[in-house]
């Protein structure tokens, strides 16, 4: 199974909603099983189709030792807040406090058709839903409010943001195929406490 090229922030399929999957064949199940593989590798806790340039609502995950993806997923947040940061592969070198729910809960089915229901609090919530907010063409960036909202924007519009994402892009280069190397957080790399 290759280890899959990760898109990055600008790229337009992270900025579109997905598609509803409605084939269930040996393409779906390695493309779970190519980002499985790619999540694990990146040291993520979750990797959204997406994120691979592939517009369909499909996610892996794997949080606190417990792993598993969701296609077609549907999403239900509790009312209580959870604080915590978050980073994005798709938005390499940052990471902000972003506001979450504290409890999450998808259904959806699996890459065979099968009824899944994956539900938690904690980092599991926060990836559930940051995984989903991929799905709807949303970035964690979207979600930040006040003094984070307005670091992350500067941080974008730097001129050098454009070389950290360009030398991200050209060390994953080096090992698509095999293995990108190190990251952390969530279908995510950086830093974080989800």
């Amino acid at each position: 199974m290759p280890i899959l090229p990760i898109r990055t922030i600008g790229d337009p399929v992270l900025r579109t909603r997905a598609a509803e999957v409605s084939v269930f064949d040996d393409a779906l199940r390695r493309l779970v099983a190519d980002m499985h593989e790619t999540m694990l590798d990146v040291g993520g806790v979750g990797l959204a189709a997406p994120q691979v340039g592939v517009s369909l609502r499909v996610f892996t995950w794997a949080v606190e030792g417990a792993e598993g993806h969701v296609v077609n997923p549907v999403l239900e947040v509790g009312e209580e807040p959870q604080e915590g940061g978050e980073g994005c592969l798709s938005v390499p070198g940052l990471g902000f406090e972003t506001p979450r729910r504290h409890w999450a809960r998808v259904t959806g089915v699996d890459q065979h058709g099968a009824p899944v229901v994956v539900e938690g609090t904690g980092l599991l919530a926060r990836c559930l839903q940051h995984e989903t907010d991929h799905l709807d063409g949303r970035l964690y960036v979207d979600r930040l409010e006040g003094e984070a909202r307005r670091e992350a924007l500067r941080a974008l519009r730097a001129a050098d943001y454009n070389g950290v994402v360009s030398g991200v892009a050209g060390r994953r280069a080096t090992s698509v195929g095999s293995s990108f190397g190190a990251g952390s957080s969530f279908g995510a790399g950086a830093p974080s406490g989800a």
